[in-house]
């Protein structure tokens, strides 16, 4: 399988490290506008051709699948071109800047049969993945309340420090990861209700925001998250879960810590990631989510199945970003029929 990086930022060397590690894949072209960007992705992909313009690397071709590493705005066009020539795709979330954009570009790459499939890799955790398998396979019955929380002090603008710029931040960020934590464990929402706030007042976007959802399943989940949180020790970045259900209560608590009680009987386990060769703590935990969810993409390819991300599903995280918003902006509970 022949992989098309396009951005070669500071995440997109995570997804070239990965594709390095997953047998079957290689990455034979990269793309960035920025030269010196460009040699450092060369040193991870020595025998791939490197382009500055993304129109002349399409024009190329070579390639059976585009990894798109870039910042939002550029999504669209990007997934057009690549669905123009007939390609895979993997984008990075959020999938667009609006929810029209995204679901023209889901469009688009549906109506060539072939994939695309958003880089939502939260939910591929190793932590998380513990919990979502545990629940489903019934360990405390029918859960009735959840809820997941990333709160933290760590310093995310210094190697994004676009982070910092724009109008929309944690929610569009780091809640859309949050916000598909919860879809994977209890279904898709129905409502959504969300408070936000700026605590820090060198950015422009909000760093707080707390949301209360209700799902088809009847679960009732809490989605926080927090870039304002002094802690110690920092728990950067792990999200911690707690669900309660009709047998028991399940946590996932700091340091990787799974927790399932039972009546009086609590069972706990260790599900710390794996701290691979190329990776380095904190950061281990997303950069091994990220080998884990090219991984599924590839498998996904060759058993021709859906990703469980794909551009469809991920319509539906997505949604509940942009509600989230207009629920904060106008101060009231928003049903997800209405966008």
């Amino acid at each position: 399988m022949k992989i098309a990086l396009i951005g070669c930022g500071f995440f997109a060397m995570n997804q070239l490290h990965a594709w390095n590690g997953i047998a079957g894949a290689e990455v034979v072209a990269i793309c960035d506008r920025d030269p010196e960007r460009l040699s450092l992705a060369a040193a991870l992909a020595p025998k791939a051709a490197a382009y500055t313009d993304a129109a002349e690397m399409f024009a190329a071709g070579g390639f059976d699948v585009v990894d798109l590493a870039t910042t939002v705005g550029s999504h669209r066009a990007l997934v057009e071109m690549a669905a123009a020539h007939q390609l895979h795709v993997i984008c990075q979330k959020p999938i667009a800047p609006t929810l029209a954009d995204a679901r023209a570009m889901v469009n688009a790459v549906d109506a060539t049969g072939k994939t695309l499939m958003i880089h939502e890799n939260f939910r591929w955790q190793s932590a998380v993945r513990a919990v979502i398998d545990a629940l489903r396979s019934g360990a405390i019955g029918e859960p009735f309340f959840g809820r997941i929380s990333f709160r933290s002090g760590y310093d995310v603008y210094a190697g994004q420090p676009y982070l910092a710029e724009g109008e929309r931040f944690i929610i569009e960020d780091l809640g859309i990861h949050i916000l598909d934590i919860a879809r994977a464990l209890f279904g898709d929402a129905t409502r959504i209700t969300a408070t936000t706030r700026r605590v820090n007042p060198a950015i422009k976007g909000e760093d707080v925001a707390t949301m209360l959802l209700d799902h088809t399943s009847g679960v009732t989940s809490v989605v926080d998250c927090s870039y304002a949180t002094r802690r110690s020790p920092e728990t950067f970045p792990e999200s911690l879960i707690e669900i309660d259900g009709t047998l028991g209560t399940l946590r996932l608590d700091a340091g990787y810590t799974l927790s399932v009680q039972i009546g009086d009987q609590v069972e706990t386990r260790d599900v710390s990631p794996t701290l691979l060769s190329w990776a380095d703590r904190p950061w281990h935990n997303i950069q091994e989510s990220v080998q884990i969810i090219q991984q599924h993409f590839v498998d996904c390819l060759n058993q021709g199945i859906a990703p469980e991300t794909d551009g469809q599903d991920n319509l539906k995280t997505f949604a509940l970003v942009e509600a989230a918003y207009l629920s904060a902006n106008e101060n009231r509970t928003v049903d997800l029929t209405e966008l």
